[in-house]
Protein backbone atom coordinates (compact mmCIF):
# COMPACT_ATOMS: atom_id res chain seq x y z
CA UNK A 1 0.00 0.00 0.00
CA UNK A 2 2.88 2.30 0.79
CA UNK A 3 4.25 1.92 -2.77
CA UNK A 4 0.81 2.68 -4.14
CA UNK A 5 0.57 5.98 -2.17
CA UNK A 6 4.03 7.01 -3.34
CA UNK A 7 3.11 6.24 -6.92
CA UNK A 8 -0.11 8.24 -6.73
CA UNK A 9 1.72 11.14 -5.10
CA UNK A 10 4.45 11.07 -7.76
CA UNK A 11 1.86 11.01 -10.55
CA UNK A 12 -0.01 13.92 -8.98
CA UNK A 13 3.15 16.03 -8.65
CA UNK A 14 4.22 15.22 -12.19
CA UNK A 15 0.77 16.01 -13.58
CA UNK A 16 0.60 19.30 -11.69
CA UNK A 17 4.03 20.40 -12.89
CA UNK A 18 3.11 19.54 -16.47
CA UNK A 19 -0.10 21.53 -16.24
CA UNK A 20 1.62 24.55 -14.71
CA UNK A 21 4.37 24.55 -17.35
CA UNK A 22 1.74 24.25 -20.09
CA UNK A 23 -0.16 27.17 -18.58
CA UNK A 24 3.06 29.21 -18.36
CA UNK A 25 3.87 28.50 -22.00
CA UNK A 26 0.51 29.88 -23.07
CA UNK A 27 1.07 33.22 -21.38
CA UNK A 28 2.38 36.21 -23.27
CA UNK A 29 4.95 38.03 -21.14
CA UNK A 30 6.58 41.39 -21.85
CA UNK A 31 9.21 43.50 -20.15
CA UNK A 32 9.70 47.24 -19.74
CA UNK A 33 12.77 49.05 -18.45
CA UNK A 34 10.79 51.62 -16.45
CA UNK A 35 13.85 53.57 -15.31
CA UNK A 36 15.25 53.69 -18.85
CA UNK A 37 11.87 54.77 -20.20
CA UNK A 38 11.65 57.53 -17.57
CA UNK A 39 15.11 58.85 -18.43
CA UNK A 40 14.41 58.71 -22.18
CA UNK A 41 11.28 60.81 -22.01
CA UNK A 42 11.51 64.43 -23.15
CA UNK A 43 9.10 65.31 -20.32
CA UNK A 44 11.76 64.31 -17.75
CA UNK A 45 14.16 66.98 -19.05
CA UNK A 46 11.37 69.56 -19.14
CA UNK A 47 10.45 68.74 -15.55
CA UNK A 48 14.06 69.21 -14.40
CA UNK A 49 14.28 72.54 -16.21
CA UNK A 50 10.98 73.73 -14.75
CA UNK A 51 12.06 72.83 -11.23
CA UNK A 52 15.40 74.59 -11.77
CA UNK A 53 13.56 77.71 -12.93
CA UNK A 54 11.05 77.48 -10.07
CA UNK A 55 13.82 77.56 -7.44
CA UNK A 56 16.32 79.65 -9.44
CA UNK A 57 16.33 82.67 -7.13
CA UNK A 58 16.77 80.61 -3.98
CA UNK A 59 19.57 78.57 -5.57
CA UNK A 60 21.35 81.76 -6.65
CA UNK A 61 21.02 83.22 -3.15
CA UNK A 62 22.59 80.11 -1.66
CA UNK A 63 25.37 80.32 -4.25
CA UNK A 64 26.08 83.92 -3.19
CA UNK A 65 26.15 82.83 0.45
CA UNK A 66 28.67 80.10 -0.39
CA UNK A 67 30.90 82.66 -2.10
CA UNK A 68 30.64 84.99 0.89
CA UNK A 69 31.56 82.22 3.31
CA UNK A 70 34.52 81.25 1.15
CA UNK A 71 35.65 84.88 0.90
CA UNK A 72 35.53 85.40 4.68
CA UNK A 73 37.34 82.10 5.33
CA UNK A 74 40.10 83.09 2.91
CA UNK A 75 40.27 86.54 4.49
CA UNK A 76 40.62 84.96 7.93
CA UNK A 77 43.50 82.78 6.70
CA UNK A 78 45.16 85.56 4.72
CA UNK A 79 44.91 88.34 7.33
CA UNK A 80 45.12 86.30 10.53
CA UNK A 81 48.62 87.59 11.40
CA UNK A 82 47.68 91.25 11.04
CA UNK A 83 44.22 91.18 12.67
CA UNK A 84 43.54 92.39 16.14
CA UNK A 85 41.63 90.14 18.51
CA UNK A 86 38.51 92.28 18.06
CA UNK A 87 38.70 92.03 14.25
CA UNK A 88 39.28 88.27 14.45
CA UNK A 89 36.29 87.88 16.80
CA UNK A 90 34.10 90.01 14.53
CA UNK A 91 35.12 87.94 11.48
CA UNK A 92 34.46 84.66 13.33
CA UNK A 93 31.03 85.91 14.40
CA UNK A 94 30.27 86.91 10.81
CA UNK A 95 31.31 83.46 9.57
CA UNK A 96 29.21 81.70 12.20
CA UNK A 97 26.22 83.87 11.32
CA UNK A 98 26.65 83.20 7.58
CA UNK A 99 27.02 79.45 8.13
CA UNK A 100 23.91 79.33 10.30
CA UNK A 101 21.92 81.31 7.73
CA UNK A 102 23.28 79.08 4.95
CA UNK A 103 22.29 75.91 6.80
CA UNK A 104 18.88 77.40 7.61
CA UNK A 105 18.16 78.06 3.94
CA UNK A 106 19.87 75.09 2.29
CA UNK A 107 18.12 72.23 4.05
CA UNK A 108 14.54 73.50 3.53
CA UNK A 109 15.34 74.30 -0.11
CA UNK A 110 16.68 70.79 -0.70
CA UNK A 111 13.53 69.35 0.86
CA UNK A 112 11.29 71.56 -1.31
CA UNK A 113 13.17 70.55 -4.45
CA UNK A 114 12.99 66.86 -3.55
CA UNK A 115 9.27 67.15 -2.84
CA UNK A 116 8.62 68.83 -6.21
CA UNK A 117 10.77 66.28 -8.03
CA UNK A 118 8.84 63.48 -6.32
CA UNK A 119 5.50 64.99 -7.31
CA UNK A 120 6.55 65.38 -10.94
CA UNK A 121 8.18 61.93 -11.02
CA UNK A 122 4.98 60.36 -9.70
CA UNK A 123 2.92 62.08 -12.42
CA UNK A 124 5.27 60.84 -15.12
CA UNK A 125 5.35 57.32 -13.68
CA UNK A 126 1.55 57.37 -13.76
CA UNK A 127 1.68 58.14 -17.48
CA UNK A 128 4.20 55.34 -17.99
CA UNK A 129 1.91 52.92 -16.13
CA UNK A 130 -1.07 53.95 -18.27
CA UNK A 131 0.98 53.42 -21.44
CA UNK A 132 2.13 49.98 -20.26
CA UNK A 133 -1.45 48.99 -19.40
CA UNK A 134 -2.69 50.20 -22.80
CA UNK A 135 0.00 48.38 -24.76
CA UNK A 136 -0.47 45.19 -22.72
CA UNK A 137 -4.21 45.24 -23.31
CA UNK A 138 -3.94 46.09 -27.00
CA UNK A 139 -1.34 43.38 -27.71
CA UNK A 140 -2.86 40.79 -25.34
CA UNK A 141 0.02 40.51 -22.88
CA UNK A 142 -0.83 38.47 -19.80
CA UNK A 143 2.04 39.84 -17.76
CA UNK A 144 4.44 42.78 -18.06
CA UNK A 145 7.48 42.86 -15.78
CA UNK A 146 10.06 45.50 -14.99
CA UNK A 147 13.23 44.46 -16.82
CA UNK A 148 15.24 44.89 -13.61
CA UNK A 149 13.35 41.89 -12.20
CA UNK A 150 14.12 39.62 -15.17
CA UNK A 151 17.37 37.75 -15.75
CA UNK A 152 16.75 37.23 -19.47
CA UNK A 153 14.00 38.01 -21.93
CA UNK A 154 13.97 37.97 -25.73
CA UNK A 155 14.23 41.44 -27.23
CA UNK A 156 10.96 40.82 -29.09
CA UNK A 157 9.13 41.00 -25.76
CA UNK A 158 10.73 44.31 -24.73
CA UNK A 159 8.02 46.97 -24.75
CA UNK A 160 10.22 49.84 -23.56
CA UNK A 161 10.47 51.70 -26.87
CA UNK A 162 6.72 51.44 -27.45
CA UNK A 163 6.14 52.95 -24.01
CA UNK A 164 8.62 55.77 -24.71
CA UNK A 165 6.92 56.50 -28.04
CA UNK A 166 3.44 56.55 -26.51
CA UNK A 167 4.28 58.67 -23.46
CA UNK A 168 6.42 61.08 -25.53
CA UNK A 169 3.31 62.00 -27.54
CA UNK A 170 1.56 63.18 -24.36
CA UNK A 171 2.19 66.83 -23.51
Amino acid sequence: MNKFNKGVLAAAVLGTSMLSSAAMAAQKIGVVNVQGVFQSLPQAAVIQENIRNEFKDQIEEIGRMEKDIKYYMEKRERDAATMSDAERKELEDKLISLRDEYAGKTQPLQQQIQTRQGEERDKLLGLIKQAIDGIAEKENYDLVLNSNAVAYMAEANNLSQQVVDQVSKIK
